[in-house]
């Protein structure tokens, strides 16, 4: 009895084992497909490609100079300017200039057949990031004539260098006064701009208060360092940065 019991668990397990090899295999696990909404990284500026920039000459490299604006209003200098400073405007950090920049010193009030006067037409397709037409026609007659490039081009590059650079969130939008440190702000733009080094920015201010940060580029707008713009940063420890009004 026991051999055929034995016959009898063995033919069951040879017809489990066939019926087992029809059975369907496991589907495969669908596993989800990484998106740019799940990871949070934040994405850089545009990149502009290097042959639609304008390319100066006569000159070394360019300095980006952002300007706080509640700190320029704030100031004597800012007399009756009420494009940029009216009781209805809010502006933060806007363009002071693109100033063309040699390894010693610069260059500055250049002749140039362009002539001194920015057209409305043109001064208003930066308005919104050197909010004032006196601010604009300055700087092209001291610091653009110098560029080696006409006037629609100087201002068609200093848009393009004010969207490369991406103005660090703890400070684009600042609503009341805080303290903070040169080096704390100039560390600030660093993380926020891959490439930008210590040696290619400085932060500048005003008494007690921050006034700017420049960045130096190269003429194709790339980050450069330049050793004798970053010996004039602030070297106070400490500053304020006026609220947005």
């Amino acid at each position: 009895m026991g051999r055929y019991t034995g016959l009898y668990a063995f033919g069951l397990l040879l017809a489990a084992s066939v019926a087992y090899s029809f059975l369907p295999a496991d589907a495969p696990i669908d596993r989800p497909i990484p998106t740019a909404n799940s990871e949070r990284a934040a994405s850089p500026p545009p990149t502009v490609a290097a042959r639609d920039i304008p390319e100066g000459s006569g000159f070394d490299f360019y300095v980006l100079a952002l300007s706080w604006s509640p700190t320029f209003c704030d100031s004597e200098a800012a007399g009756r300017n009420r494009e940029q400073c009216g009781a209805d405007k809010n502006f933060g950090w806007v363009v002071h200039g693109l100033w063309p920049q040699n390894e010693q010193g610069w260059p500055e009030n250049c002749p140039t057949p362009e002539g001194s006067r920015v057209p409305d037409r043109i001064g208003r397709t930066v308005m919104d990031i050197m909010p004032s037409m006196g601010l604009i026609g300055h700087q092209w007659r001291k610091h653009g004539s110098c560029s080696g490039l006409g006037m629609s081009d100087y201002f068609k590059l200093v848009r393009q260098a004010h969207d490369k650079i991406r103005i660090p969130d703890e400070l684009a939008d600042v609503d009341r006064q805080s303290r903070t440190s040169p080096d704390a702000i100039e560390a600030a733009f660093i993380r926020s701009n891959p490439g930008l080094g210590r040696s290619a920015v400085a932060v500048t201010c005003d008494r007690e208060r921050v006034d700017e940060v420049r960045i130096c580029l190269d003429r194709s707008l790339g980050f450069r360092a330049c050793p004798e713009v970053d010996s004039r940063s602030c070297r106070r420890s400490d500053i304020t940065i006026p609220p947005l009004r």
